[in-house]
């Protein structure tokens, strides 16, 4: 990848970071997948865990349908994960929380997301996580910046 003007050292930083985020989205699945669920299952789960999830808000948050949302809600009903039931205040909606097994799985996911943590991340030296936070930080700003002026 040769652009105009555009040397060596730019263009070795966006392969790195091409390759770092693969590295963490294939991470994700492994770590989804080792407790039965995709990456989307997970999320809701998550966000289930949390007592105030709402799948519209889910679903505007991931850009996602509300029919995609009520699917992922299904297989996580039938894995036996959450239950529903009618709000007391609103008839209209359903409140999810997670059951006991529901609890388990994610106390396992936050289990295995910790111990990836700790193996990768903790012997790190702190002047070089100093130093990746601050790029990184500036990074998205450039980044959120020009997505803005493209708008």
């Amino acid at each position: 990848m040769k652009e105009k003007g555009i040397g060596p050292p730019v263009i070795t930083a966006i392969e790195s970071l091409q390759r770092l985020t693969e590295l963490f989205t294939q991470r994700r699945e492994q770590l989804a997948r080792g407790a039965g669920l995709t990456v989307a299952q997970w999320e809701a789960l998550e966000q289930i865990s949390d007592e105030h999830f709402m799948p519209s808000l889910f679903a505007r948050e991931r850009q996602s349908t509300p029919a995609a949302v009520s699917k992922i809600l299904r297989q996580l009903l039938d894995k036996g994960l959450v239950r529903s039931r009618i709000s007391r205040t609103d008839g209209r909606q359903r409140r999810y929380r997670l059951t006991a097994k529901g609890e388990r799985t994610m106390a396992a996911l936050r289990e295995a997301r910790q111990r990836a943590i700790e193996a990768i991340w903790l012997d790190l030296r702190p002047q070089s996580l100093d130093a990746f936070t601050r790029f990184a930080d500036e990074l998205i700003t450039r980044l959120e910046s020009y997505a803005g002026q493209r708008e």
